[in-house]
């Protein structure tokens, strides 16, 4: 069986859509790939960022809700998600943050890596990890970091079906942090897990993650994946087009939602490469509708 090679994309819940837009289009520089709605609540955008071309590995999602209350992350919610930085530009990210007035903590050091933690306007962490993976571009997941009660549950899962390899395990104040990696070098391969003791229980609400989507880099991949995964008694939801990948879902056995998106047909599919992100794309459904949810969808200003 094919395996996992790594994330996808990950969705996120966040508050009013212009200020999500001007941090990770100014402040973290990332592309706005895809600007659309959510396809049950048309009334709000769904907005995509990316590298250049929307490349899988490097898509973060958000459902902006302008009137969301704040969220907290708890055991059973995806907790986290961190970017990559080449090893050689790290001292000149901080420099550029510092000098820009970003306040950031750290740096601290995660498996001899050293890693900056950013929060974006809902106040969500976004840390940023020296890398030295092959390859590694800006714009792309380095991890993302699930938070359980009992880890070894979704370990296994990870392991034993997805194909992930045990990468160790660190002690950190008042928790351990378990490292799954995915074999090969693909951008965010590596899923974190902890374990630490929460003031209170895990609320969803802006600044929180929604769900974590794995690559599947065909459709006969997707399909293998719900057989597999039917298989070790997890049932997951039929193929769901996206317009931009097909989608399954189901919840892992600690209760984070987790996805296995296709890598095509990607988000060129409706507009040129060098435009992506410019005009509000519908799903075909509510193309009929475009007066009415464009007067209802507040205008953004995208940094260029």
């Amino acid at each position: 069986m094919t395996r996992i090679p790594g994330i996808h994309h990950v969705t996120a819940i966040s508050g009013p859509a212009q200020a999500n837009v001007s941090f990770y289009t100014r402040v973290l520089q990332q592309r706005l790939v895809k600007k659309t709605v959510n396809f049950d609540d048309p009334g709000t955008y769904h907005l995509y960022y990316g590298d250049a071309t929307g490349s899988p590995g490097t898509i973060l999602t958000f459902f902006p809700f302008a009137d969301a209350g704040s969220g907290r992350a708890g055991p059973g919610m995806a907790s986290a998600f961190a970017y990559a930085v080449p090893e050689g530009r790290f001292d000149a990210v901080m420099e550029g943050l510092a000098l820009a007035a970003v306040d950031f903590a750290g740096p601290e050091v995660r498996f001899g890596q050293r890693v900056i933690t950013l929060r974006d306007p809902d106040g969500a962490p976004v840390a940023l990890v020296e890398t030295a993976r092959p390859g590694a571009v800006p714009h792309e997941f380095h991890s993302v970091t699930l938070w359980e009660k009992d880890p070894s549950r979704t370990a296994r899962l990870l392991s034993d079906v997805f194909g992930y390899a045990d990468g160790g395990t660190e002690a950190f104040k008042g928790g351990e942090r378990l490292r799954l990696i995915a074999t090969g070098d693909a951008a965010g391969n590596i899923v974190d897990i902890i374990r630490k003791d929460a003031a209170a229980p895990g609320r969803p609400g802006a600044g929180t993650i929604h769900h974590i989507a794995f690559r599947a880099r065909t459709q006969d991949e997707q399909h293998g994946w719900q057989e597999k995964l039917a298989s070790v008694g997890h049932r997951t939801t039929e193929v769901i087009d996206r317009q931009y990948f097909n989608a399954i879902y189901f919840r892992e056995p600690g209760g984070v939602l987790f996805e296995i998106a296709t890598d095509a047909p990607g988000f060129a599919v409706d507009e040129p490469v060098a435009t992506l992100g410019q005009a509000l794309k519908l799903p075909p459904k509510y193309e009929a509708h475009r007066g009415r949810i464009e007067q209802v969808l507040p205008p953004l200003k995208v940094a260029s």
